[in-house]
């Protein structure tokens, strides 16, 4: 053989060696994950913490802009009275709705959507349980509460007016209808009662003094804080106490 032809066999074999060398290293670069180095500190993974009073995700609508919460002062009585730092209900959430009584639109102009810091919680708390409990029907109508300030809230401010709605304690919550549309109803023959009733029994538990229902709803509850007064079969009107705690929820 020659040396010519020699070489040419060594170089071969060389080639050959090489390319074996590089497809194994080629096959355990794709093998099984070894896992993160042991020096190495693997991220934690963290859950969000979800914010307070979610609601179902089966009807989310329009999700309300953050509240100002401030501590309010409700000054003199619901009748004769103003408003001191009151806190602003959004226009509506996934659990409610607001309604303009003068206008007969949604939602209610944002002047009168002022309350006390405890009427907006009681608000948004009983919409979301009532959300929870009822997620395919329809959310939770609230009309007027108090001006910015409070005080007057008569008829030259629309409609009827109110007699009381000044010290950021009262509110009108409608009822919801019996055809599930999430429009207020017009009397108390298109009201859901039983879910209605709920409702009463839900506000009184978070500590309502007074609520006026419809004569003709068939709603009760005890005498002194569910009364029947006239004007009020599409929607009942509750009322804090002047003092956090005057009263003891009823389960």
């Amino acid at each position: 053989m020659s040396s010519r032809v020699r070489h040419r066999i060594l170089v071969l074999a060389a080639l050959v060696a090489g390319g074996v060398a590089a497809t194994t290293v080629a096959l355990a670069s794709t093998g099984p994950d070894p896992g993160p180095d042991p020096g190495e500190t693997a991220p934690v993974a963290t859950e969000p913490v979800p914010p307070p009073l979610t609601a179902p995700s089966t009807d989310p609508g329009p999700l309300p802009p953050a509240i100002h919460w401030r501590r309010s002062r409700s000054v003199g009585t619901w009748a004769g009275g103003r408003l001191v730092r009151g806190v602003r209900l959004p226009a509506a959430s996934p659990d409610y709705l607001t309604w303009d009584p003068v206008l007969n639109r949604r939602p209610n102009r944002q002047w009168r959507r002022f309350g006390s810091d405890r009427l907006i919680r009681v608000l948004i708390r009983v919409a979301h349980e009532d959300r929870l409990a009822h997620p395919d029907g329809p959310r939770m109508e609230i009309g007027d509460l108090s001006r910015p300030h409070g005080g007057d809230f008569g008829p030259r401010f629309g409609g009827i007016g109110h007699a009381s709605h000044q010290n950021g304690l009262d509110a009108d919550v409608y009822y919801p209808r019996a055809d599930g549309r999430e429009r207020v109803p017009l009397n108390a023959g298109q009201i859901n009662r039983r879910r209605s009733q709920e409702l009463v029994r839900r506000f009184l538990a978070h500590g309502a003094l007074l609520i006026f229902v419809g004569p003709h709803t068939g709603l009760t509850g005890p005498r002194r804080r569910v009364q029947p007064l006239g004007s009020h079969d599409n929607h009942m009107h509750l009322r804090l106490p002047a003092r956090a705690g005057f009263w003891r929820p009823v389960n």
